[in-house]
């Protein structure tokens, strides 16, 4: 199964994520198109297979202060939060993203 991105623009639609966490476990994913390191966190987000919620940081300067503000995660790009219940169970960035370890935070625990 391939990786769905779904473009995450305004504050309306990160305030609909963090409502939808209530039910599901929710992936988030700060990507800045222009930046290598991003481009490689990308390719290991495309081999999860599963649905993930894609901020473009170099278009949505005013979002990702939002999602620091409603996370208490200081923004780094590139970077994964994993959200359940309206707030963040999981983040990494950098080199830290792999296929692998957002696998295993998105399944450790209730879907």
């Amino acid at each position: 199964m391939a990786t769905r991105f779904n473009p995450v623009s305004g504050v309306d639609a990160l305030d609909k994520l963090l409502e939808r966490s209530q039910a599901e476990t929710v992936i988030l994913f700060n990507h800045d198109p222009h930046c290598p390191i991003s481009g490689r966190a990308y390719a290991q987000m495309e081999e999860l297979g599963d649905d993930v919620s894609l901020v473009d940081v170099s278009k949505e300067r005013t979002l990702t202060r939002e999602i620091q503000g409603k996370t208490g995660i200081r923004h780094e790009s590139p970077q994964v939060i994993i959200l359940r219940d309206g707030k963040p169970t999981w983040s990494a960035s950098h080199f830290q993203i792999t296929t692998e370890a957002v696998q295993s935070a998105a399944n450790d625990g209730p879907k």
